[in-house]
C-alpha cells in the first residue's frame, strides 16, 4: 500500500451513507473509548478475515464516522504533507490568487519546486489558527463595545 502523501477527500455523504455512518459509529464507540488496538472481523463473499487496527486509527475512524453521520465531507491530510496552492487555498477557503499574495508577502512560508509553490500543511493550519484567533478577538471587542454603548447586546 502506498503512503498517503496528498490529501484524500471524500465529499459529503449520501443520506444512506450518513445513516450507515451513524449506526456504525454508535456500534464502534463503546470499543473506541478503551483507547486500545481493536481487532475487527471483515466478511466479504463468505470469506472472513481479522484485521487489527491501532488505537489511533480507531479514534480517527470514529472522527470520520461522526463527520459523515453529520452529513459533512472528510479530508485526510498527513501531517508532513506539502500542499499545492490549489489545495492550500481550498483548506483556507480563499481564492488561489489571494493565497499566492499571502505567500509572496511571506505571511505563510512556502518553497518553490521548479516554478511551483509548495506549502506545508502545518504552516497552513498555523495561519488558519492565527486568523481564527484574530477574528475571535475582533468579535469579542465588537461585542464589548456594543454592550458598553447599550446597543441591544445585554450582558448575561
Amino acid at each position: 500500500m502506498a503512503a498517503l502523501t496528498h490529501p484524500h477527500r471524500h465529499s459529503a455523504p449520501t443520506a444512506q451513507d450518513a445513516s450507515l455512518a451513524r449506526v456504525s459509529g454508535q456500534s464502534l464507540s463503546r470499543f473506541a473509548r478503551r483507547q486500545k488496538p481493536l481487532s475487527l472481523k471483515v466478511t466479504e463473499a463468505g470469506q472472513e478475515q481479522a484485521i487489527e487496527l491501532p488505537a489511533g486509527a480507531v479514534a480517527l475512524l470514529m472522527d470520520i464516522l461522526e463527520a459523515m453521520a453529520a452529513g459533512r465531507g472528510v479530508t485526510i491530510i498527513p501531517e508532513n504533507a506539502e500542499l499545492t496552492t490549489v489545495e492550500a487555498a481550498s483548506i483556507l477557503n480563499v481564492s488561489r490568487p489571494y493565497l499566492i499574495k499571502l505567500l509572496d508577502e511571506k505571511v505563510i512560508p512556502h518553497r518553490l519546486v521548479g516554478n511551483h509553490r509548495r506549502i506545508l500543511i502545518d504552516d497552513v493550519m498555523a495561519y488558519r489558527q492565527r486568523i481564527d484567533a484574530e477574528r475571535e478577538d475582533v468579535l469579542a471587542q465588537l461585542t464589548a463595545d456594543a454592550q458598553e454603548n447599550d446597543m441591544g447586546y445585554a450582558r448575561r
